[in-house]
C-alpha cells in the first residue's frame, strides 16, 4: 500500500511539474510576441493600443521609464485587488507572467531588437499580429497579462449584467481617447483602434479558431437514412432529439450534429440527396470540445 501511495505522489508531482513547465514555457513565448509587439512596433510610432501596454507608452513618452518596469507598477495594486476578490490561483498565475513580461520587453526585447519607423498602418497591424498571438497563447493556458483583464473581471462581479467585453472595450477607448491629447495627434488613436481590430481578431483565432465548425439541426421525415449516411460517409457523430410540430401535433425526430465548416457543404448534399424538402438549420460553433475535434487536455 505504502508503495502504491508513493508512485501515486511521484506521479502526481511529475503531472504538476510539467504542468507549471507548459506553463512557464508558454508565458515567455507569448510575453516574448507581446513585448515585440509593443516595442518595435507600436512604442515608436506612438501609438497606444489600450491596456497597461497603452498607458505603459504613453507614461515612457512623457518619462522615458522603461515599459515594463510601469506596467508592472501599474499592475501590482491591481493584482492586490485581484487577489482579494478574483482568486489567489488567479492572482499568482498572473502575477507570474506579467514578471516575466516585465524582464523580456526591458532587458531582452528593449535592449537587442530594432524598433519599425516606417509605414504606421503596417505597424499598427503588425503590433497587433504580435500582441495578439502573445496573450491567444497565455489565454490558451489559463493566464492573464492583468491591467485591463483585471478590471473587467472587476466590473462583471460588481455589475454581472454588463457584459466583460463591454467593460474592456470601455478601459481600452478611454486610453485610446487620451493618447490623443498625449502625442498631440488623433492618428495616433485610430491606429491603435487598427491595432485593437487585428489583436482581437489574432485572438479569436488562435483561441477558438481550431474548434469552430457549424451546429446542425436536420427536420426530416427521412432522418434514420441521413443519420446513418452521416455515420457513414463523414465518421460524424448524430443526435436525435425527439421532438413535435406545433401545427401538425406530430412527433418528428430532428438531428443534431457538429461538423468542421469545410464538412457542412458535403453534409448538406447528403440531406438534400434524401429529401429535398428537408428543413436545416446551421449555427456557427464557436468552441467544440470532445472526440474528433479539439480534446480537453
Amino acid at each position: 500500500m505504502e508503495n502504491k501511495k508513493d508512485s501515486i505522489a511521484i506521479l502526481f508531482s511529475f503531472k504538476m511539474k510539467k504542468k507549471i513547465f507548459k506553463d512557464i514555457l508558454t508565458d515567455t513565448v507569448g510575453c516574448l510576441l507581446i513585448a515585440v509587439g509593443i516595442y518595435s512596433f507600436a512604442e515608436k510610432l506612438n501609438i497606444a493600443p489600450g491596456g497597461v501596454s497603452g498607458i505603459a507608452i504613453m507614461v515612457k513618452f512623457l518619462t522615458g521609464l522603461p515599459v515594463g518596469l510601469i506596467s508592472l507598477f501599474i499592475n501590482v495594486p491591481l493584482l492586490i485587488v485581484a487577489y482579494k476578490f478574483i482568486g489567489k490561483s488567479f492572482a499568482l498565475r498572473t502575477l507570474t507572467t506579467v514578471v516575466i513580461y516585465t524582464l523580456i520587453i526591458d532587458n531582452i526585447v528593449t535592449p537587442f531588437f530594432p524598433q519599425f519607423a516606417g509605414d504606421r498602418m503596417l505597424g499598427a497591424i503588425f503590433c497587433g499580429i504580435c500582441t495578439g498571438g502573445g496573450l491567444g497563447i497565455i489565454f490558451q493556458r489559463g493566464s492573464s497579462t492583468g491591467g485591463t483583464d483585471i478590471v473587467g473581471y472587476l466590473v462583471e462581479k460588481k455589475y454581472p449584467h454588463i457584459p466583460i467585453g463591454k467593460a474592456l472595450m470601455f478601459v481600452d477607448m478611454v486610453i485610446i481617447v487620451v493618447s490623443i491629447f498625449v502625442f498631440k495627434n488623433v492618428e495616433s488613436a485610430l491606429f491603435a483602434v487598427v491595432t485593437l481590430f487585428a489583436q482581437s481578431s489574432v485572438i479569436n483565432h488562435i483561441v477558438y479558431g481550431g474548434e469552430r465548425g457549424r451546429n446542425l439541426f436536420i427536420i426530416s421525415k427521412h432522418s434514420e437514412k441521413i443519420a446513418q449516411r452521416i455515420l457513414e460517409e463523414r465518421d460524424r457523430g448524430v443526435t436525435f432529439i425527439n421532438g413535435s410540430g406545433a401545427y401538425s401535433k406530430k412527433p418528428t425526430r430532428i438531428l443534431m450534429c457538429v461538423v468542421r465548416v469545410w464538412e457542412y457543404h458535403h453534409i448538406k448534399e447528403i440531406v438534400y440527396s434524401e429529401d429535398p424538402h428537408a428543413f436545416v438549420i446551421a449555427t456557427e460553433a464557436e468552441h467544440i470540445i470532445g472526440e474528433g475535434f479539439t480534446q480537453n487536455v
